[in-house]
């Protein structure tokens, strides 16, 4: 069994030495708006492989959401960080990231067209399957996706971790084409109990296929170390729930692409 294990991990390293991983920026439009993405693939795998949009929490895009899509390339697939805010729009504190979130929050239509750019983009690349492309978002990004999803979005599935859930328009939830799955703090003080309740209702009258797990002790922002470890702040990592919705993700993605 010894022996098993010690082949398992070195013909893993092999595999890994092949792999040619490139993250490559990509600047692309949603209507007259220059945006400024990435893209993440393995240059060394051959055929046409699902793809997976992340997009960035209130912060925008980071060094956050291009490790999380590195992680994704190893898994197999090809990750597109999504552009929300535009070109050179970069918040420098809480106060301004509040300020670029609230004007996307409060026009759900232009969010979900901003997101809808990147899935667009993603599906141009030749080695990506435009017939398996999710989407995965965090704090922010989570209920971006949600949206992207609501809005019909031909998608495969659709990832939050820790989003926001409300929606101006529950009724859009019956435009949902695929699966969906939310990974929520359990004591996030950010998103109240009657949000949890409504998402969850209006979930069940779209008769969507979703999954919501919620994570005792965890608050917002549990997979981010940035956020501390003091979560009476509202705000903090959770290692367990780190772990353990990553895990969730990686099957998730799997009951998806069938990988």
């Amino acid at each position: 069994m010894k022996k098993y294990f010690i082949l398992a991990a070195l013909f893993l390293a092999a595999v890994n030495a092949m792999a040619q991983f490139k993250l490559e920026p990509v600047e692309y439009k949603q209507g007259d708006t220059v945006l400024d993405g990435y893209i993440a693939y393995d240059a060394a795998a051959k055929g046409l492989r699902p793809g997976v949009v992340i997009v960035h929490d209130w912060m925008g895009v980071s060094d956050y959401v291009k490790m999380r899509a590195e992680q994704l390339v190893k898994l197999g697939y090809v990750a597109f960080v999504a552009d929300i805010y535009g070109k050179g729009v970069r918040p420098k504190n809480y106060q301004e990231a509040s300020q670029q979130a609230g004007k996307y929050r409060a026009d759900r239509g232009l969010l979900r067209a901003r997101a809808q750019a990147a899935v667009d983009e993603l599906k141009k690349r030749s080695f990506v399957d435009p017939n398996r492309v999710a989407a995965m978002g965090y704090c922010f990004g989570g209920g971006t996706v949600l949206e992207l999803a609501r809005s019909g979005s031909a998608l495969a599935g659709v990832i939050s971790f820790h989003g926001n859930l409300d929606t101006p328009n529950p009724d859009d939830a019956k435009n949902i084409k695929g699966k969906v799955l939310v990974m929520h703090g359990g004591d996030d003080p950010n998103v109240p109990a009657k949000d949890v309740q409504a998402f969850q209702e209006e979930m069940r009258k779209a008769r969507v296929d979703w999954e919501f797990i919620a994570y005792g002790g965890a608050v917002h922002a549990f997979t981010q170390k940035s956020a501390g470890d003091d979560p009476s702040k509202g705000a903090a990592y959770n290692e367990r729930a780190d772990k353990r919705s990553y895990a969730r993700m990686v099957g998730f993605l799997e009951e998806l692409f069938g990988r």
